[in-house]
């Protein structure tokens, strides 16, 4: 029987994160690069992407680390990535989708009040956030099929599966985009999906983290933190045991679920 240090080992295995240059793709990236694991980090931001892959490579002397840049909402780029890892590092095992429209996208007709959402801006999050994880894991399927402890994890929300509490947001400047959640939602049944008709030499699951803590206003922060069991808003590390657990072996019995870190959201 392994040990549990044996069991979380990503040691010789390689992972692909998307949304690599943001917050929490590059705290993913840290807990799978502590792992043993060599990690390719994406996004469409390259400046970002060399800041995130300078500061790790700094904190981690183990674990092979590599960029692309990639623009998801163009297909042939998105299934790109998956020869354009196989020839740099010759295997993949790893895809964690965590690339995503959220509430502080800058783009026309996203981040609006409900009249001014564009039908532009919802297909560009849908295609962002569910399509490339599609495109993704049809194109990396017959390579993740032909090696062991291939694990799929997509970066879902809350809001894939309860509606928003909008009173949340009154007397801010902070909007809800109804595409989000659809998107996210959209996830989860994606990893269903997927998890099924890849089994059993490929597991795909979800982690749905709940509000992370990124400054917003006091008023949203603190009504938040009413709403939680658990008092406060997440931040990024709470999500590294997460995707460890699933990512490694240490789930290797876990497929088609979804993981949920709220701080207790959802059980009210």
């Amino acid at each position: 029987m392994r040990t549990v240090q044996q069991l979380m080992d990503l040691s010789g295995r390689v992972a692909l994160i998307t949304g690599g240059a943001g917050h929490i793709g590059q705290v993913i990236a840290a807990a799978l690069l502590e792992a043993g694991a060599t990690v390719a980090l994406c996004d469409r931001d390259e400046p970002g992407l060399e800041r995130v892959c300078s500061t790790l490579s700094s904190q981690f002397s183990s674990g092979e680390l590599d960029y692309f840049r990639v623009d998801f909402l163009d297909e042939n780029e998105t299934r790109g990535l998956i020869s354009k890892t196989m020839q740099r590092f010759q295997k993949l095992q790893i895809i964690v989708h965590c690339a995503a429209f959220v509430g502080t996208t800058e783009y026309p007709g996203w981040a609006e009040y409900l009249d001014r959402q564009s039908v532009a801006a919802w297909d560009a999050a849908l295609r962002v956030n569910v399509t490339a994880a599609f495109v993704m894991t049809q194109e990396a399927a017959p390579v993740l099929k032909q090696q062991q402890g291939s694990s799929v994890v997509y970066i879902s929300s809350i809001y894939g599966l309860c509606g928003p509490d909008m009173s949340l947001y009154e007397g801010t400047a902070m909007k809800h985009p109804a595409a989000y959640g659809v998107s996210k939602a959209g996830l989860l049944q994606l990893a269903r999906f997927f998890a099924t008709t890849l089994a059993p030499e490929v597991r795909v699951n979800a982690i749905s983290p709940g509000g992370i803590w990124r400054r917003q206003p006091e008023a949203f922060h603190t009504r938040y933190k009413v709403r939680t069991p658990l008092g406060r808003m997440g931040v990024e590390e709470d999500l590294k045991g997460a995707v460890l657990y699933l990512a490694s072996d240490l789930s290797s019995y876990v497929t088609g679920q979804n993981l949920v870190v709220d701080g207790g959201w959802c059980a009210w």
